[in-house]
C-alpha cells in the first residue's frame, strides 16, 4: 500500500514539476514570440516560437490537471490510511487519555494534515524548486548577473519566507490546537447534554463557556492571519523588487528588448509557485502539531497485551473461572464504564478496584453481581472482556488463560450489553445488525422478540432512523434494544451491566423480568443494583471495595446479615 502511494507521489511530483515548467516556458516563448513579432521578422523566424508557445500552452493545462489527479488521489489515500491506523489504535482497549471530543478533533482535523502536508507542502514546493531552478538557468543564458539576482530573490521568497511564517505559526499553533480541542470539547457537551443542562437552568452558563472558547480561538486565529497577510504582501514586494532590478541591469548591460522582456517576465511568473511556500511554511507548523497529536494516539499505551504466542479459541461450552483476581487502575485514570458505576480514579498505588476475587462460572449457570457502587463490579466485566489488565490473580475459559487468547477471541466469548449502549444514527435494522450484519428478517425478529420489543418494532417499522446515540428513543427502548443487541449476537458468556439502569420503577421491573426470562438456561453474569428477580439466578455474589463479601442463593442471603439482606430490606420498603 505504501509503495502504491510512493509511486503515484511520484507521478504528481512530476506532473506538478512539469506544469510550472510549461507555465514558464509558455511565458518565455511569448514574450520572445511578441517582441520580436513586432520587428516584423520572416514569418519562418516565428514559426518555431509559435509552435512552442502552443505546446506549452497545451501542455501546462494537461499537466496541471493530472497533477491534480494524482496530487489529490494521494493525499486523500494517504489520509483515508492515517484515519484507518488511528482506528486500529483506537481498537484495542487503551489507558484513557483523552476526551472524545479531542479524539474527535484529532480525527477530523489533525488527519487534514496528511492532506496538506502533500498538496499545499510538498508537491508545490518541489515544483517551486523546479520552476525557479529553470528560470534561473534562462536568466543565466541571456544575462548571468540577472540570474543572480532572480536567485537571491527566489531564495528570499522561497526559504526565507517560509522560514518566518513557520516561526511565528509554531508559536500560535501550539496555543491554537488546544483553543480548538477546548471549543470542541464545549460544543460536546452542549449538544449531548442539552437536556440535562436545560433541567438544571445550566444551559446559559454552557453557552457562555462555549462562546468564551469560541471567541479565544477566533482571537488566536485573527493574529495567525496577520502572519499570512504580512507574509503575502512581502512576497509580491520581493517579487516586483527583482524583476524592477532584472530589468534595470538588463537595460545597463545593453541586453535588447526582446532579452529584457524574456528576462523581466521569466523572472516575474518564477515567483508564481515560490509566493504560495510562505502559506506552506505557516501551514506546515500546524502539520507538524497535528502529527504529533495523532502520534501521541497511537503511541498510548495500550489497556491490555496481545500474547505472542496466542493459544486457540476454546470452544463452549465454557466454565469461567477467576482465581485470587487484582485489578488496580492506573493513575488519575477510570475506566469509562466503571466511572458510571460511581468508582472514582484510584491512584498506582491505592486501594485496587478488585482486591482477591475468585469466581466459578459453570455452563448454563446465571450469576448476578451486585454491590454499592464503586465496589468493583463493572471492573470484573471489564476484566472478563479483556479490556484492563490484572495486576495478579487469573480468568480461564475452559483452563485457557484469557490473557494468552486475543483479546478479539476473548471478547467474541464473553460480551453482552455494557453500560451506556452507543445507538447510531441509522435504521432500527442496521443499529440491530452491528450485532450480526449477515443476519437475516427472521434472526432479527427473534431477537427483538426475546427482548421483548417486537410490539415497538412493528409501529416503528424496521427502516426507520433512529437518532444519533439513541436521542428518538425512551429509555427503556433504548435497553430493550441494546439487550436485543447482545442476544442477536449470542456469545457463549452473556454479559449484562446494569440493564435497568437510570429507567424508571416499572419500566425498570419489567425489563428485568424479560431479561431473566429470555437469559434462562444461558451462560449469564448480571451486573446489577436491583434484587427484584435474582431468585431465580443460581448465584448472588456481593462485592465490596472489590472484595467479595457474601456469596449464596437469594434465599440465603435475605437471611444473614450483611448489605444484601440490607438493600433487600430497603427494596421492600421503598415497594410499599
Amino acid at each position: 500500500m505504501r509503495r502504491r502511494l510512493g509511486l503515484r507521489l511520484w507521478w504528481a511530483v512530476l506532473a506538478g514539476s512539469a506544469a510550472d515548467l510549461a507555465g514558464l516556458g509558455l511565458i518565455a516563448a511569448a514574450a520572445w514570440l511578441i517582441t520580436r513579432a513586432a520587428e516584423q521578422p520572416p514569418l519562418a523566424a516565428l514559426s518555431v516560437a509559435i509552435v512552442a508557445t502552443r505546446a506549452f500552452a497545451t501542455g501546462k493545462g494537461v499537466f496541471r490537471y493530472a497533477e491534480r489527479l494524482t496530487g489529490h488521489d494521494v493525499a486523500l489515500r494517504a489520509q483515508a490510511g492515517t484515519r484507518e491506523d488511528l482506528y486500529e489504535a483506537l481498537i484495542p482497549p487503551q489507558r484513557p487519555r483523552h476526551g472524545g471530543a479531542d479524539l474527535l478533533s484529532r480525527m477530523v482535523d489533525d488527519t487534514e494534515a496528511v492532506q496538506d502536508l502533500l498538496v499545499r507542502c510538498l508537491l508545490p514546493a518541489v515544483a517551486a524548486a523546479v520552476a525557479g531552478l529553470a528560470a534561473v538557468v534562462i536568466g543565466l543564458v541571456i544575462l548571468p548577473v540577472a540570474a543572480l539576482v532572480l536567485l537571491a530573490g527566489l531564495a528570499l521568497a522561497g526559504v526565507l519566507l517560509p522560514a518566518g511564517t513557520a516561526a511565528a505559526a509554531r508559536r500560535w499553533s501550539a496555543r491554537i490546537a488546544p483553543a480548538r480541542a477546548a471549543l470542541a470539547e464545549r460544543v460536546a457537551d452542549l449538544v449531548h447534554g442539552s437536556a440535562d443542562l436545560a433541567a438544571y437552568g445550566a444551559d446559559g452558563a454552557a453557552l457562555d463557556r462555549a462562546l468564551a472558547a469560541d471567541d479565544a480561538l477566533a482571537a488566536l486565529e485573527r493574529r495567525q492571519a496577520r502572519v499570512h497577510a504580512a507574509a503575502l504582501a512581502g512576497g509580491t514586494l520581493l517579487q516586483g523588487l527583482t524583476v524592477v532590478a532584472i530589468v534595470l541591469l538588463a537595460q545597463a548591460a545593453g541586453v535588447g528588448t526582446v532579452g529584457t522582456a524574456v528576462l523581466a517576465l521569466t523572472g516575474l511568473v518564477a515567483f508564481e509557485p515560490v509566493l504560495p511556500l510562505a502559506a506552506a511554511g505557516e501551514r506546515m507548523a500546524g502539520i507538524t502539531g497535528a502529527l504529533r497529536r495523532l502520534r501521541e494516539v497511537r503511541a498510548s499505551e495500550p489497556a491490555v497485551t496481545e500474547p505472542a504466542a496466542p493459544k486457540p479459541r476454546p470452544e463452549p461450552p465454557l466454565t469461567i473461572e477467576i482465581e485470587n483476581l487484582v485489578v488496580r487502575h492506573p493513575a488519575r485514570t477510570a475506566l469509562d464504564g466503571e466511572a458510571h458505576d460511581g468508582d472514582r480514579p484510584v491512584s498506582g498505588g491505592g486501594r485496587p478496584a478488585l482486591d482477591g476475587v475468585s469466581l466459578r462460572v459453570e455452563p448454563g449457570r446465571r450469576v448476578a453481581i451486585v454491590g454499592p457502587s464503586g465496589a468493583g463490579k463493572s471492573t470484573l466485566l471489564a476484566a472478563l472482556m479483556r479490556l484492563v489488565e490484572p495486576e495478579s490473580g487469573r480468568i480461564a475459559v475452559n483452563g485457557v488463560d484469557v490473557r494468552d487468547l486475543p483479546g478479539d477471541d476473548v471478547r467474541a466469548l464473553m460480551t453482552g450489553l455494557t453500560q451506556d449502549p452507543y445507538i447510531f444514527r441509522a435504521s432500527l435494522r442496521d443499529n440491530l445488525r452491528l450485532a450480526g450484519p449477515d443476519a437475516d428478517d427472521e434472526r432479527l425478529l427473534q431477537a427483538v422478540r426475546d427482548a421483548r420489543l417486537d410490539g415497538w418494532v412493528e409501529r416503528t417499522g424496521w427502516d426507520t432512523e433512529l437518532g444519533e446515540d439513541g436521542r428518538t428513543v425512551s429509555g427503556g427502548q433504548l435497553q430493550r434494544l441494546a439487550l436485543a443487541r447482545a442476544l442477536l449476537y449470542d456469545p457463549p458468556v452473556l454479559l449484562l451491566d446494569e440493564p435497568a439502569e437510570a429507567l424508571d420503577e416499572e419500566t425498570a421491573d419489567r425489563l428485568m423480568e424479560d431479561l431473566l426470562d429470555v437469559t434462562r438456561d444461558r451462560t449469564t453474569l448480571l451486573v446489577t443494583h436491583r434484587l427484584k428477580g435474582l431468585e431465580s439466578v443460581d448465584e448472588v455474589i456481593v462485592l465490596e471495595d472489590g472484595r467479595v463479601t457474601q456469596r449464596g442463593t437469594h434465599d440465603e442471603l435475605v437471611r444473614v446479615p450483611g448489605y444484601y439482606r440490607d438493600l433487600w430490606e430497603s427494596e421492600v420498603l421503598t415497594r410499599r
